[in-house]
């Protein structure tokens, strides 16, 4: 039975009731309205017409364009008139009109984020969870240097290894002149495994020093499994340095359930039709199958550390299913179980700690730590009652796709959900998942000793 704090929650207007018919998309994306529509634009070619003035018989032209044309006076009223058209096909040129009633050829600065293509948000959940640790700043500075080259392996053809060697170079500087600060911002009780780990980033087979040598071999290959091998020693390194939250929680959520640190969550999800699930890779057809979700307690306390809750409950054992537009949404068991409505939660990229019940305005620049805009994010549906609050039951998989968002990549409902983690093994599992398949078992095998369970729940919901 739900407590006072507790919802009875469908999903609300940007998840659509799973109620209604499956045909129903379950986002709404709405584009933004563009500043210039095909009638604005009728109306403007018309006004640079009437820019033209009739003297009796003869059209006058401007002087500031007539000065252009004195080679083509008296050539008769056929060259008069290709001479006009041209002016209108330089004016169209000129002047942010839309061509070919295209809605989108002009952009504001406030709508920019959403296409531009050099939104650099990150593209997968492990990015994503690897920017979310709080850790040393040299850390940072290092992760920071062997991101970049993540973004030049892309470039085709002719890639700029040199550039690539020269962001090796200074991370590797980086770590050995700061190896002290480094190793000082691990707990005691880790510093020897921080130490081998140290050890390894430098000099070991998948280190700095090996990135190096392949990048003068200029083999792509090599140098993206050896890049792959730092970034994961630079995320265990950082996760040991941040050993809990690196902001103090409002006193007025302190009552709720919290995370503080990350956690590993299995769900096995079985087939209720009798169909199989068919792995990636081409292995034996099951009906069941398991995915792993990593909840990330650095940015979303409270918004992961109720779903740690609810899992280790058994709240989801059992719980069915639907799928709908771009996402994979259980059903809402509210009602079910004991449960709080969280407040929505989003930390702002760039800030040191979470806003409540405060979506982030991406036309404004704004954007989230653990974006929404990745295939296999993991995030609640909102409280029927209130968009400042989350279900306190129902959460969904987000199935990216670009075609449905703008051209910088983001989804139109970015920063408007509490996403709190992404789905780590077996991303190829939620696109054979089917309306009506169920959550066998959801556990929770990482993270216990971080989730933290008040006495009593007396905060407040809607």
């Amino acid at each position: 039975m739900a407590s006072p704090l507790s919802s009875s929650t469908v999903v609300s207007h940007r998840i659509l009731s799973l109620h209604h018919p499956p045909l129903n998309r379950s986002l709404v994306f709405v584009k933004p309205k563009l500043p210039f529509s095909r009638t604005v634009s009728r109306d403007l070619r018309m006004r640079l017409h009437s820019e033209t003035t009739n003297y009796g018989d003869k059209e006058h032209i401007p002087s500031s364009i007539d000065s252009k044309l004195n080679p083509l006076e008296g050539a008769g009223s056929k060259n008069l008139e290709k001479v006009v058209a041209t002016i209108l096909i330089l004016a169209q040129v000129w002047s942010p009109l839309p061509l070919f009633g295209l809605d989108s050829a002009y952009i504001s600065p406030a709508e920019a984020v959403l296409y531009s293509p050099d939104t650099k948000v990150p593209r997968s959940g492990e990015l994503a969870l690897r920017r979310a640790i709080p850790a040393n700043p040299n850390m940072k500075t290092i992760q920071a240097s062997l991101e970049d080259i993540s973004y030049l392996l892309r470039i085709p053809q002719r890639k700029p290894y040199g550039t690539m060697e020269s962001n090796v170079k200074k991370a590797l500087k980086v770590a050995i002149d700061d190896k002290d600060s480094i190793l000082a911002s691990i707990p005691a009780d880790l510093r020897d495994k921080g130490s081998e780990l140290y050890a390894s980033l430098v000099d070991g087979k998948g280190g700095l020093q090996a990135l190096i040598e392949s990048i003068r071999f200029q083999d792509p290959d090599k140098v993206s499994i050896r890049l792959a091998s730092s970034l994961d020693t630079v995320a265990e390194m950082e996760l040991l340095q941040a050993s809990g939250l690196s902001f103090l929680l409002p006193q007025q959520y302190l009552n709720y359930p919290r995370l503080a640190g990350r956690g590993t969550v299995e769900i096995t999800i079985e087939k209720a039709d009798g169909s199989t699930f068919q792995a990636e890779s081409g292995g034996d057809q099951r009906k069941s199958a398991t995915i792993q979700v990593v909840i990330d307690g650095y940015s979303a306390p409270l918004t992961a550390g109720n779903f740690a809750k609810l899992v280790t409950s058994g709240a989801y054992d059992g719980a069915k299913l639907n799928t709908v537009n771009q996402a994979v949404i259980t059903e809402d068991g509210s009602g079910k179980v004991e449960s709080v409505s969280v407040p929505l939660e989003v930390m702002p990229s760039g800030q040191f700690e979470p806003l409540y019940r405060t979506p982030l305005s991406v036309q404004d620049g704004e954007l989230p730590v653990l974006p929404l805009s990745v295939y296999g994010a993991v995030a609640m549906a909102h409280s029927e009652n209130s968009e400042e609050y989350s279900s306190p039951y129902q959460f969904f998989f987000y199935l990216y796709d670009k075609r449905n968002s703008g051209l910088g990549g983001l989804s139109f409902d970015e920063g408007q959900f509490s996403v709190f983690g992404y789905t780590t093994a077996g991303r190829d599992i939620l696109g054979q998942i089917k309306t009506g398949d169920i959550i066998k078992s959801a556990k929770l095998i990482e993270g216990q000793d971080r989730l933290i369970l008040p006495a009593q729940n007396n905060s407040s919901s809607t």
